[in-house]
């Protein structure tokens, strides 16, 4: 910690701003093109690499999880980062450590409902790696949109001096959106897992139209189920802003699902737009 604040220090005496993109390692093109978007909006940007046990409910998903750090750091070389930060366990977290950050209400459901304490672990490292890195602003994907609307209430709450930014999706060829998981996925399931979005998004399209949110979200689940998914964790309409449960189409919504394939759990989302005039009509006073 000491040698990345005097890094710190150092670009901020030449007056530059400072970017932080936080991960878990395990790196693909979505985290390179967070690495590239803090880098065109100028000044400096680093990489955070830390596999946080404390967003791990289950100790063989920690176990499982991706590990690639020789692997990340030659991806890195070239994507524009300044700076890659990979702290130990035992720094983040001593023996005494004793202090945890929750988001209430945000967290609730989604992925907050079956991974319990994971949304206050990953407030907790997050909290600590603004504070460690002192940047001016934070690169997030939305395709972990739960996490991306936490992390910005957080922030607001808590008066953090930092922006937090979210970036689109980046997804494979064939829809599925690029996730570290996704390695896990043996040949025959990674033929599958396109499907989810590819559903989602006549959903949408399908609630865009007026369809009925309950009959949708039914048919929806049910074609995924077909498509050779194990389990559907959760598939539901919430409002874009706040992530409130939504049972009719009233506002700029986003569409969430999280889903089992095998022994992979994927997540995805995607955005879903009020029919016009009803959203004025239906907005809370």
């Amino acid at each position: 910690m000491p040698e990345l604040r005097r890094r710190v220090a150092i670009w901020r005496q030449a007056g530059e701003s400072v970017a932080v993109v936080p991960t878990m390692g395990a790196l693909h093109e979505g985290h390179l093109s967070l690495v590239r978007q803090a880098k065109a909006e100028g000044g400096r940007v680093i990489v955070t690499i830390f596999v946080n046990p404390l967003q791990f409910n289950s100790q063989a998903d920690l176990a499982l999880y991706p590990r690639d750090e020789a692997g990340d750091a030659a991806l890195l070389a070239g994507s524009g980062a300044d700076l890659l930060y990979v702290p130990e366990a035992s720094d983040m977290y001593p023996a005494d450590f004793s202090t945890s950050v929750a988001v209430a209400g945000l967290t609730d459901g989604l992925c907050g409902a079956n991974r319990v304490g994971h949304f206050t672990g990953m407030a907790t490292v997050v909290t600590k790696l603004f504070l460690r890195s002192g940047a001016d602003c934070a690169y997030f994907g939305e395709k972990d949109f739960q996490q991306l609307r936490v992390v910005q209430r957080m922030v607001r709450d808590l008066d953090l001096p930092i922006r937090v930014i979210g970036c689109p999706t980046i997804r494979e060829a064939d829809g599925l959106a690029m996730s570290s998981r996704n390695r896990r996925l043996p040949q025959a399931a990674r033929a599958v897992a396109p499907a989810l979005y590819r559903l989602m998004q006549e959903a949408a399209v399908a609630l865009e139209a007026g369809g009925d949110v309950g009959a949708v979200l039914a048919e929806t689940g049910a074609a995924v189920l077909a498509a050779g998914f194990a389990r559907v964790e959760y598939l539901e309409l919430r409002a874009e802003d706040d992530l409130t449960r939504l049972e009719r189409l009233s506002r700029p919504a986003r569409l969430l699902a999280a889903c089992w394939l095998g022994e992979v759990r994927l997540i995805d989302n995607v955005p879903v737009r009020a029919p016009a005039g009803r959203e004025d009509r239906d907005a809370p006073c």
